[in-house]
């Protein structure tokens, strides 16, 4: 459940956010920097348990990006198992 008071965000000006605890991004951060576009994503259709999907929907309605996270973290978790 989410406790962030979004209206109070939305009002409160730049000046008004902390940032003392984030470093200055300098030269060398930008010099290592990569430029990463998301990947192409493809529409599919699969089966999943409705306890599965309904847990993912209550988390938010961005749910189909999670279930993408979740199943990339698993990929990439068990890729050298295949190679």
């Amino acid at each position: 459940m989410q406790r962030t008071n979004w209206k109070q965000l939305d009002e409160m000006e730049d000046k008004d956010i902390d940032t003392s605890d984030i470093p200055p991004l300098g030269k060398e951060f930008f010099a290592r920097a990569k430029l990463r576009l998301p990947k192409k994503q493809v529409p599919v259709t699969l089966h999943v348990d409705e306890d599965v999907l309904e847990w993912f929907r209550s988390q938010g309605a961005d749910c189909e990006h999670r279930l993408n996270a979740a199943l990339r973290i698993y990929a990439q978790a068990h890729q050298e198992a295949y190679r």
